[in-house]
């Protein structure tokens, strides 16, 4: 089970981020120069309406959107675990995957978040990240 102080250690931990309240809902959100890797999610009350009219709930605990690369990686991440990934209809089209905290284990949060990062940092930053780290960026 992960926690928020999992996520500030893990992304805190990696270049050019930084910690920041969202404007919108208020939620912490961590960030570099190119925008979010992960941030709070809560439910909006349009979120929950259109939930309700597809037969779906808002999970309890805290939820935590984070980047990904595409939509064929955010339904493989869905398809790989409906107790942790979900969607909804305000992300549809976009390249975030929602995910329940207490649902999930560190060590996979830790690699997604890594993924995010390197999605939003420079690429000469990804690099040399890589390279310290002995990570290919096809693991």
């Amino acid at each position: 089970m992960a926690t928020i102080e999992d996520i500030r250690s893990i992304v805190l931990a990696l270049p050019e981020t930084e910690e920041t309240v969202e404007g919108h809902r208020g939620g912490l959100q961590w960030r570099t120069k190119k925008g979010g890797v992960i941030w709070e999610r809560g439910p909006g009350k349009r979120d929950l309406e259109q939930l309700a009219e597809l037969g779906r709930e808002w999970p309890d605990g805290i939820t935590v959107a984070v980047r990904v690369e595409g939509e064929e990686v955010k339904q493989a991440l869905i398809a790989s675990d409906l107790a942790v990934y979900f969607t909804i209809p305000h992300f549809d089209g976009y390249p975030a995957v929602l995910l329940r905290l207490d649902a999930i284990e560190v060590e996979d949060l830790r690699d997604l978040i890594t993924d995010a990062w390197l999605l939003r940092v420079a690429p000469k930053v990804a690099r040399a990240w890589l390279a310290d780290h002995e990570v290919s960026k096809d693991n």
